[in-house]
């Protein structure tokens, strides 16, 4: 069915205006101004009234983990009731991870997440995830950019479970810059961490405020001033993910300024909380135990100054939700308290209601953040992140007006804790089209049985 979206305001990352959209076959096939001209209708042609509405491409979250298993067990969403939530808060294209077994060729892992997200209900690519530095390791990355799959993640944390030293991640992007590929990088000093988490442990210091005193902000920025350096000498494209200190962006600014290629992401968590949540009991202290951790008010204002200095390129959620059952593994040891909170179903209207309603962005860096960017950055612009026409109908009309009060008794994501709980939000979707297909209407799910697909990183 074609769709005509009329009386809205079209805001993309380039521009806002009053004007029309027409969806046919899936794709855009017209968005132009009020006086343009609206082309003639097939029957049958669904015609949407968008007065007082925002009409806007739909949310990229570029990171996020659903269906990943931990030492504390699997994650709360998988890809369904994850991309459920997702698309319900307005984002219809995310991106996880392919992270292979002990001894697994990386193609293989891919194919098998491939596989495990065909329950997604929206648009899904893939970062890889390789496990160190190995003899395949070019082979197994040229054959996994040839299905699609051309980001490479690095994690410097977690040294036990899935982290990569340093000499690894230098190899590693040679071999990125050799074949055009992006490498995106958690940027913590593991070892250092390793070491400061032992050390308060020793010391009796054992509640989840420990968490955030263990990985201070010079833990960070250092690597953070690491992976720059190495990628200057590669000539490696890196995106510094989750960035939360203030102590990081002169360095990400002074290498943007030289023409090098670093794209940096935060999350609404690091510009709208503080480390002061871990002063609480343990349950309400735990949900905010994520890494990197939440940092000071500072570091909340300088990220949002950086992100209209350009120096932040996007927001994206880093979804990994537990319940408290699985916190409470370290109820007497901070360090067995699984890192990771919810967030995919609010990162749109919280960037709505606490940057463009409070002056913070403008409406068209609003979008910049929430689409577009991540969209050009991993190789899926202009078909996602766009309204231009002949890209996917991916298309969200927002009541700017609504309000809500963020609950964990009724959001659409599985788990049972929130870490926005009790936050006001004004804005939120009133239509999600995906691929010219009505998916969420006025807060209902009305097409359970859409399938997303994976997505080419070109």
């Amino acid at each position: 069915m074609d769709i005509l979206i009329k009386n809205g305001t079209i805001v993309t990352a380039e521009k806002s205006f009053q004007g029309f959209l027409l969806i046919s076959d899936g794709r855009i096939a017209a968005c132009d101004a009020e006086g343009a001209g609206i082309p003639d209708l097939k029957q049958g042609t669904r015609v949407i009234d968008a007065t007082g509405m925002l009409v806007i491409p739909g949310g990229v979250d570029p990171h996020v983990h659903l269906s990943m298993e931990t030492q504390a067990g699997t994650t709360g969403d998988d890809f369904r009731t994850g991309s459920i939530a997702a698309l319900m808060g307005g984002t219809t294209t995310f991106m996880d991870f392919a992270t292979p077994l002990p001894n697994q060729p990386l193609p293989e892992a891919l194919e098998k997440r491939i596989e495990e997200a065909k329950i997604s209900l929206i648009d899904y690519s893939l970062h890889i995830r390789p496990s160190g530095w190995y003899a395949a390791l070019e082979h197994e990355l040229r054959e996994c950019m040839q299905m699609g799959a051309r980001t490479i993640k690095m994690n410097l944390a977690y040294l036990q479970t899935i982290g990569i030293r340093s000499d690894a991640v230098f190899k590693i992007m040679l071999l990125a810059a050799k074949h055009n590929a992006t490498v995106a990088l958690h940027a913590e000093l593991g070892e250092e961490i390793e070491q400061l988490r032992k050390c308060h442990f020793t010391l009796g210091n054992t509640s989840p405020r420990y968490h955030a005193i263990s990985r201070p902000a010079y833990t960070e920025s250092h690597a953070v001033s690491n992976l720059i350096a190495m990628s200057g000498d590669t000539g490696c494209a890196i995106y510094l993910m989750h960035v939360s200190a203030g102590m990081s962006l002169e360095q990400i600014r002074k290498a943007r300024a030289t023409g090098q290629r670093v794209y940096a992401e935060t999350c609404p968590h690091y510009l709208l909380l503080n480390d002061a949540a871990l002063e609480g009991d343990f349950d309400s202290a735990a949900r905010f135990v994520l890494s990197p951790p939440l940092r000071k008010k500072d570091d909340n204002e300088a990220l949002w100054q950086a992100i209209s200095d350009n120096v932040i390129q996007t927001i994206a959620t880093d979804h990994c939700p537990f319940q408290l059952e699985q916190k409470r593994l370290g109820m007497d040891d901070f360090r067995m308290i699984p890192n990771g909170a919810g967030g995919i179903e609010h990162r749109i209207s919280l960037l709505y209601t606490y940057g463009v309603l409070q002056n913070r962005i403008t409406l068209n860096k609003w979008i910049e953040l929430c689409s577009t960017a991540a969209a050009r950055i991993f190789g899926l612009y202009p078909r996602k992140g766009s309204l231009k026409p002949g890209a996917d109908a991916d298309v969200v009309i927002w009541n700017p007006t609504r309000q809500k009060v963020i609950t964990a008794k009724n959001h659409w994501q599985r788990n049972d804790n929130s870490i926005f709980e009790g936050m006001q939000t004004i804005g939120s979707p009133e239509f999600v089209i995906i691929r010219g297909v009505v998916v969420s209407e006025k807060d209902k799910l009305v097409k359970p049985e859409h399938r997303g697909e994976f997505l080419r990183q070109m």
